[in-house]
């Protein structure tokens, strides 16, 4: 069976999407919904073995320094501009980067890192996670949520 969520691949959005499409069949205009997006995170396709998440990052704020012991992330920057930091250690961040409206970044598992916004608007972005990261349908509005539901989980 198959399931249409956009006929007309030149529709824009007005609205990002809110809903989780996986781990069904699934075509998107990335950019476009990638910069629709206002929540800190909203997961828009969980598989079994992969994740497309999108993210806002506000000016002045990160993602907030962390590390994945079994997945690798890729993040490809829509718009704005933000300093990657990466290391072997949390207190160890050696890698530095500037990146740019379509920078894309490769965070290998085990590695530390951090994207801060050091622009006056929103990072736009999106995050894939090789195997997921999130629960199915994740939507955190910010990252004081986001935040609270990972300590929870």
């Amino acid at each position: 069976m198959y399931h249409y969520y956009n006929k007309d691949p030149r529709r824009t959005y007005h609205n990002a999407p809110s809903k989780d499409f996986g781990p069904n069949p699934f075509v998107v205009d990335i950019h476009n919904a990638t910069l629709c997006n206002n929540n800190f995170r909203t997961a828009l396709w969980t598989g079994d073995y992969l994740q497309l998440t999108l993210m806002s990052i506000p000016a002045g704020e990160s993602i907030g320094l962390e590390m994945h012991d079994n997945l690798d992330q890729f993040l490809r920057i829509e718009k704005g501009q933000g300093l990657v930091q990466m290391g072997d250690k949390e207190d160890n961040l050696y890698y530095r980067q500037l990146v740019f409206d379509g920078y894309a970044i490769f965070i290998p598992a085990g590695t530390w890192h951090n994207l801060t916004n050091i622009g006056d608007a929103p990072i736009k972005l999106y995050s894939i996670y090789a195997p997921p990261e999130h629960p199915f349908g994740t939507v955190h509005e910010t990252k004081a949520i986001a935040e609270a539901a990972e300590h929870e989980h």
